[in-house]
C-alpha cells in the first residue's frame, strides 16, 4: 500500500479550493449544545452558536454508491487520493474573530495548502493541511487550519512501546463518560460516515482498533468550550491542538485546563489521565 504512494502527484492537489454554504439554524445549535454537554436552551435568531458549529455546516453530500470502504467519499475528489486506509483528524490552528449566530448564512472557503510526507514508528504517514475561512454578512468569522493524517492499517507496531509519562495535574477538571450515543449524535451533527466511530465491527476487525473511536473534533470543540467557560465566557483568539493518542468508547474521560503566563494550557485526558489530545489557548 505505502510503495503506491506518490507524493510528487499527491502535491498537485496544493491549491485546490472549493466553496459551500450553509445556514445556522436553531435546531442545529440545540443539537450541537446538547452533545457538548451544555444548557440546551431555546436559541432565538441572532444568538451566539457554539464556537465550533462551523464544523457542523456544509459538509460534503456525496451518494451511497461514491463512498469508500472506511464510510469516506472515494478518494480523489477535492482531497489529494492518498492511498493509505487509516485516516485521523491530527490537529490543526483555529483563530476566532467572532461568533456564528442563528440565522447566519454561513460560507466556508477550503484550499489545500500542502502535503507532506514522514516516516514514524508505525510506518509512512502522510499529512494534508487544509485552510478553511468562514464568513458570514458581517465579515470573516473563522480562520483555520486543519492537518488530516493517513497511515497504514498493517503498519507494525513499536517493538517496545516508551512508557508513558506521568498524567498531568489539572487545576481545572470536567468529566464526562465517552458514550457510543455522544458518538453517534456528533457524526449526525457533522454528517460523518467515517466508519470507525459508530461501526464495531468494521473499526476492531478491519482497522484493529479496540473499539469506536472519539471524534478529533468532538475533542477539540470541548476544548474550546471548556477554554472560554474558565476565562468568562471569552473565546481565545486563537487555539492550536493536536491529536495525541485514540480516545475510545466506552470510558470516563476529562477535559482539562491550567492557566500559563501567555493563555492557557488544555487537553483531553483518557481514563488512565494520559492525554489523547492537547491544546493551547492564547487571548
Amino acid at each position: 500500500m505505502t510503495d503506491a504512494l506518490n507524493l510528487d502527484h499527491l502535491r498537485q492537489w496544493i491549491g485546490r479550493s472549493t466553496e459551500a454554504s450553509d445556514i445556522v439554524t436553531a435546531q442545529l445549535v440545540k443539537g450541537l449544545r446538547a452533545t457538548l454537554f451544555q444548557d440546551i436552551g431555546d436559541p432565538q435568531p441572532g444568538d451566539a452558536a457554539p464556537w465550533t458549529t462551523h464544523w457542523c455546516l456544509a459538509q460534503p453530500v456525496f451518494p451511497m454508491s461514491q463512498l469508500g470502504p472506511d464510510g469516506h467519499p472515494t478518494r480523489g475528489g477535492f482531497l489529494p487520493p492518498v492511498p493509505l486506509p487509516r485516516r485521523m483528524w491530527a490537529g490543526g490552528e483555529i483563530e476566532f474573530l467572532q461568533p456564528l449566530r442563528v440565522g447566519d448564512e454561513s460560507t466556508r472557503t477550503s484550499r489545500i495548502s500542502d502535503v507532506t510526507t514522514k516516516t514514524g514508528s508505525t510506518g509512512v504517514l502522510c499529512f494534508v493541511s487544509v485552510e478553511h475561512t468562514i464568513t458570514t454578512p458581517r465579515g470573516v468569522a473563522i480562520r483555520e487550519r486543519q492537518d488530516i493524517v493517513y497511515r497504514d492499517i498493517k503498519s507494525a507496531a513499536p517493538a517496545s512501546p516508551p512508557k508513558a509519562a506521568p498524567p498531568p495535574v489539572a487545576r481545572h477538571r470536567e468529566t464526562h463518560v465517552s458514550d457510543p450515543v455522544l458518538l453517534f449524535r456528533y457524526s449526525a451533527l457533522t454528517f460523518n460516515g467515517h466508519r470507525i466511530h459508530y461501526d464495531r465491527d468494521y473499526v476492531t476487525k478491519v482497522e484493529g482498533y479496540p473499539g469506536l473511536i472519539f471524534h478529533g473534533p468532538l475533542q477539540a470543540a470541548l476544548i474550546v468550550e471548556f477554554a472560554a467557560k474558565l476565562h468568562g465566557d471569552s473565546v481565545p483568539k486563537k487555539l492550536i491542538y493536536r491529536g495525541v493518542q485514540p480516545l475510545f468508547e466506552g470510558s470516563e474521560f476529562s477535559i482539562n485546563a491550567n492557566e500559563t503566563h501567555a493563555g492557557m494550557e488544555l487537553w483531553i485526558a483518557n481514563a488512565e489521565g494520559q492525554p489523547t489530545m492537547k491544546g493551547t489557548a492564547t487571548w
